[in-house]
Protein backbone atom coordinates (compact mmCIF):
# COMPACT_ATOMS: atom_id res chain seq x y z
CA UNK A 1 0.00 0.00 0.00
CA UNK A 2 2.58 2.24 0.85
CA UNK A 3 4.23 1.83 -2.73
CA UNK A 4 1.02 2.70 -4.14
CA UNK A 5 1.06 5.57 -2.35
CA UNK A 6 4.67 6.44 -3.34
CA UNK A 7 3.71 6.22 -6.94
CA UNK A 8 0.43 7.78 -7.20
CA UNK A 9 2.14 10.91 -5.54
CA UNK A 10 5.29 10.35 -7.57
CA UNK A 11 3.48 10.31 -10.41
CA UNK A 12 1.39 13.86 -9.63
CA UNK A 13 4.23 15.13 -8.46
CA UNK A 14 6.30 15.18 -12.22
CA UNK A 15 2.57 15.26 -14.01
CA UNK A 16 2.74 18.91 -12.30
CA UNK A 17 6.02 19.60 -12.87
CA UNK A 18 5.45 18.56 -16.63
CA UNK A 19 2.62 20.80 -17.39
CA UNK A 20 3.85 23.81 -15.33
CA UNK A 21 7.13 23.46 -17.90
CA UNK A 22 9.44 23.02 -14.96
CA UNK A 23 11.02 20.44 -16.85
CA UNK A 24 12.05 22.99 -19.49
CA UNK A 25 15.60 23.80 -18.66
CA UNK A 26 15.77 27.46 -20.61
CA UNK A 27 12.54 27.84 -18.30
CA UNK A 28 14.20 27.67 -14.90
CA UNK A 29 17.10 29.27 -16.23
CA UNK A 30 15.57 32.19 -17.34
CA UNK A 31 13.53 32.16 -13.62
CA UNK A 32 17.60 32.20 -12.00
CA UNK A 33 18.72 34.85 -15.16
CA UNK A 34 17.37 37.98 -12.66
CA UNK A 35 19.17 40.92 -14.80
CA UNK A 36 18.55 39.03 -17.99
CA UNK A 37 15.64 37.90 -19.53
CA UNK A 38 13.70 37.05 -16.50
CA UNK A 39 10.67 34.51 -16.38
CA UNK A 40 8.45 34.62 -12.93
CA UNK A 41 6.87 31.27 -14.14
CA UNK A 42 8.59 29.15 -11.13
CA UNK A 43 7.48 31.80 -8.52
CA UNK A 44 4.03 30.61 -9.41
CA UNK A 45 4.78 26.93 -9.55
CA UNK A 46 6.25 27.43 -5.64
CA UNK A 47 3.49 29.37 -4.60
CA UNK A 48 1.18 26.73 -5.91
CA UNK A 49 2.94 23.96 -4.17
CA UNK A 50 3.93 25.69 -1.17
CA UNK A 51 -0.22 26.96 -0.17
CA UNK A 52 -1.74 23.56 -0.17
CA UNK A 53 0.78 22.12 1.66
CA UNK A 54 0.72 25.01 4.74
CA UNK A 55 -2.95 24.28 4.57
CA UNK A 56 -1.71 20.15 4.58
CA UNK A 57 0.42 20.34 7.50
CA UNK A 58 -2.24 22.50 9.14
CA UNK A 59 -5.18 19.39 8.41
CA UNK A 60 -2.52 16.51 9.91
CA UNK A 61 -2.06 18.26 13.59
CA UNK A 62 -3.30 15.09 15.97
CA UNK A 63 -3.64 13.28 12.75
CA UNK A 64 -2.16 9.71 12.44
CA UNK A 65 -1.10 8.97 8.84
CA UNK A 66 -2.91 6.16 6.58
CA UNK A 67 0.13 3.94 5.47
CA UNK A 68 2.91 4.17 8.02
CA UNK A 69 2.95 4.41 11.77
CA UNK A 70 4.04 7.97 12.49
CA UNK A 71 4.40 11.19 10.44
CA UNK A 72 8.75 12.11 10.07
CA UNK A 73 9.85 13.96 12.62
CA UNK A 74 10.54 17.87 11.32
CA UNK A 75 13.91 18.96 10.49
CA UNK A 76 16.50 20.51 12.35
CA UNK A 77 16.18 24.32 12.45
CA UNK A 78 20.32 25.11 12.63
CA UNK A 79 22.40 26.64 10.00
CA UNK A 80 25.05 23.91 10.06
CA UNK A 81 28.59 24.42 7.67
CA UNK A 82 26.52 20.70 5.68
CA UNK A 83 23.76 22.54 5.18
CA UNK A 84 25.27 25.85 3.75
CA UNK A 85 27.89 24.13 1.20
CA UNK A 86 24.79 21.60 0.12
CA UNK A 87 23.03 24.46 -0.73
CA UNK A 88 25.35 26.27 -3.10
CA UNK A 89 26.28 22.88 -4.37
CA UNK A 90 22.53 22.01 -4.77
CA UNK A 91 22.08 25.97 -6.34
CA UNK A 92 25.24 26.15 -8.89
CA UNK A 93 24.54 22.29 -9.89
CA UNK A 94 20.32 24.05 -10.43
CA UNK A 95 21.94 26.89 -12.18
CA UNK A 96 24.25 25.05 -14.81
CA UNK A 97 22.04 22.51 -15.75
CA UNK A 98 18.50 23.84 -15.38
CA UNK A 99 17.45 20.83 -13.55
CA UNK A 100 16.99 19.74 -9.76
CA UNK A 101 16.19 15.83 -8.86
CA UNK A 102 12.40 16.06 -9.41
CA UNK A 103 12.31 17.79 -12.90
CA UNK A 104 15.27 15.62 -13.83
CA UNK A 105 13.07 12.30 -12.95
CA UNK A 106 10.13 14.02 -14.89
CA UNK A 107 12.18 14.70 -17.72
CA UNK A 108 13.51 11.23 -18.54
CA UNK A 109 9.87 10.36 -19.47
CA UNK A 110 10.29 12.21 -22.78
CA UNK A 111 13.87 11.22 -23.30
CA UNK A 112 16.99 13.16 -24.37
CA UNK A 113 20.59 12.63 -23.28
CA UNK A 114 20.27 16.02 -20.66
CA UNK A 115 18.50 14.02 -18.41
CA UNK A 116 20.47 11.16 -18.22
CA UNK A 117 23.58 12.52 -17.71
CA UNK A 118 22.33 14.79 -14.95
CA UNK A 119 20.19 11.30 -13.50
CA UNK A 120 24.15 9.78 -13.46
CA UNK A 121 25.88 12.95 -12.38
CA UNK A 122 23.13 12.72 -9.14
CA UNK A 123 23.36 9.41 -8.95
CA UNK A 124 27.01 9.57 -8.46
CA UNK A 125 26.59 12.74 -6.50
CA UNK A 126 24.69 11.07 -3.80
CA UNK A 127 27.42 8.06 -2.99
CA UNK A 128 30.05 10.42 -2.85
CA UNK A 129 28.24 12.87 -0.57
CA UNK A 130 29.19 10.73 2.83
CA UNK A 131 31.86 10.13 2.04
CA UNK A 132 33.17 13.80 1.14
CA UNK A 133 31.02 14.93 4.09
CA UNK A 134 32.86 12.79 6.78
CA UNK A 135 36.07 14.01 5.14
CA UNK A 136 35.55 17.59 5.79
CA UNK A 137 34.28 16.92 8.84
CA UNK A 138 37.60 15.11 9.68
CA UNK A 139 39.29 18.43 8.41
CA UNK A 140 37.27 20.97 10.15
CA UNK A 141 37.88 18.69 13.57
CA UNK A 142 41.48 19.39 13.10
CA UNK A 143 41.77 22.67 12.52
Amino acid sequence: MRGLFAFLAGSLFGTGLLISGMTDTTRVQGWLDVFGNWDPTLAFVMGGAILPMLVAWRLTRNRAPLVVDRFPAPPRAELDRRLIVGSVLFGVGWGLAGLCPGPAMASLSYGGVGGIVFLIAMIAGMFAAPKLGAQLDRVANAA
